[in-house]
C-alpha cells in the first residue's frame, strides 16, 4: 500500500512540475570552451535526425586514464601498490635486500628503483604478481586498497579521484556511450 501512496505522490507531483531534470551535467567542471564543446557534442550526436547522430550501439567515448581519472603523482596508484607488495614479499625473499631493482624499493629510493627503465619496472610488477590466479590477485588488490593510503594526501586511493572526469563519465554514459579508458606508456617518477 505504502509504494501505491508513493508512486501516486510522484505522480502528482510530476504532472504539477514535469520532469525534473539537472541544471549542470557538469557542475565540477569550470565554465568555458571544453565544458561548452564537451555539451555540444553530447548534444550533436544523441540528437536523433541531426547529421552528427551517432545511434546508440556506436557511441563510443575514450579517456585517458593517467592524470585525467586519477592522481599519478608521486607515482601512477597501481605503481604504488607494486612498491607496498615488494616491502610485504620481502621477508619471503632476502636476495631482494641486496639486489635491484629490490634494494632500492625498500629503501624507499624510487628514482633509483625504476633507473633501470622499463626492464626494471616490468621485474618490480612480475614479482609482485607471478603465479597469481585471477582471484587471488584481485583480493590481494581489495585488501591493499582497504588500506593503503596516499602519501600526500592521506587518503585511500579510491577517495582520490577527480569529481570532473566522474561526471563527464556519467554524462556520457547516461547518453548511451560505452566508455573506455586508454593508458599510456607510464612515467614512474
Amino acid at each position: 500500500m505504502r509504494l501505491i501512496v508513493r508512486l501516486a505522490f510522484v505522480v502528482a507531483a510530476w504532472s504539477v512540475v514535469g520532469p525534473v531534470r539537472a541544471a549542470d551535467p557538469l557542475p565540477s567542471w569550470n565554465e568555458g570552451a571544453a565544458k561548452t564543446a564537451i555539451l555540444d557534442f553530447v548534444t550533436r550526436s544523441t540528437q536523433e535526425g541531426g547529421a552528427d547522430f551517432v545511434p546508440p550501439a556506436e557511441r563510443i567515448a575514450t579517456f585517458d586514464n593517467d592524470g585525467t581519472l586519477w592522481s599519478e603523482k608521486p607515482v601512477y596508484f597501481q605503481f604504488a601498490f607494486v612498491i607496498d607488495r615488494i616491502k610485504v614479499l620481502a621477508d619471503q625473499h632476502p636476495e631482494w635486500r641486496d639486489r635491484e631493482p629490490y634494494k632500492s624499493v625498500l629503501a624507499g629510493d624510487l628514482k633509483a628503483a625504476v633507473g633501470g627503465g622499463e626492464h626494471a619496472i616490468a621485474e618490480l610488477v612480475m614479482a609482485t604478481q607471478a603465479g597469481l590466479t585471477t582471484d587471488e590477485f584481485s583480493a590481494i588488490v581489495r585488501d591493499w586498497l582497504k588500506m593503503a593510503r596516499h602519501p600526500r594526501f592521506d587518503r585511500p586511493y579510491t577517495d582520490l579521484v577527480f569529481q570532473p572526469m566522474l561526471k563527464l563519465l556519467a554524462l556520457m554514459r547516461a547518453n548511451g556511450f560505452k566508455t573506455y579508458m586508454l593508458c599510456r606508456k607510464p612515467r614512474f617518477v
